[in-house]
């Protein structure tokens, strides 16, 4: 596990992760909300855990027998390694992250996530 950010910073990488998901990824993956009979996706966030900055997307099933009625699946993460200094994970199927990219700065990191193919959300 790595250091966590300052808090100055964390607040910068935070602001710079929403705009790339207000602009880029949920305009790209979810411009409407489709119910299914299954899980579908509702909504893509991001939020800190320890020293990463993990993208999610949330998912809603409105079966009644559902065992979670939301819950969230990460797709990318930014882990902080120093200042401006950030490795880039994908959240495989099987349940693993592997890390895509190594020390990047954050604007090469996001670029990553916009750009990459892997990196993205169902």
């Amino acid at each position: 596990m790595g250091q966590k950010p300052p808090e100055p910073e964390k607040v910068a990488i935070t602001t710079a992760c929403e705009r790339l998901l207000a602009e880029v990824l949920r305009p790209r993956f979810l411009p409407a909300i489709r119910p299914t009979s299954f899980s579908y996706p509702v909504a893509i966030t991001g939020k800190w855990h320890s020293n990463k900055y993990r993208f999610l997307q949330r998912f809603r099933s409105d079966d009644p027998d559902a065992l979670e009625p939301k819950f969230d699946a990460p797709f990318a993460s930014l882990g902080y390694v120093d200042r401006d200094c950030f490795d880039v994970s994908w959240h495989r199927h099987t349940e693993e992250w592997f890390c895509l990219y190594r020390s990047v700065s954050l604007t090469e990191a996001l670029r990553l996530i916009e750009s990459d193919r892997y990196p993205h959300p169902v």
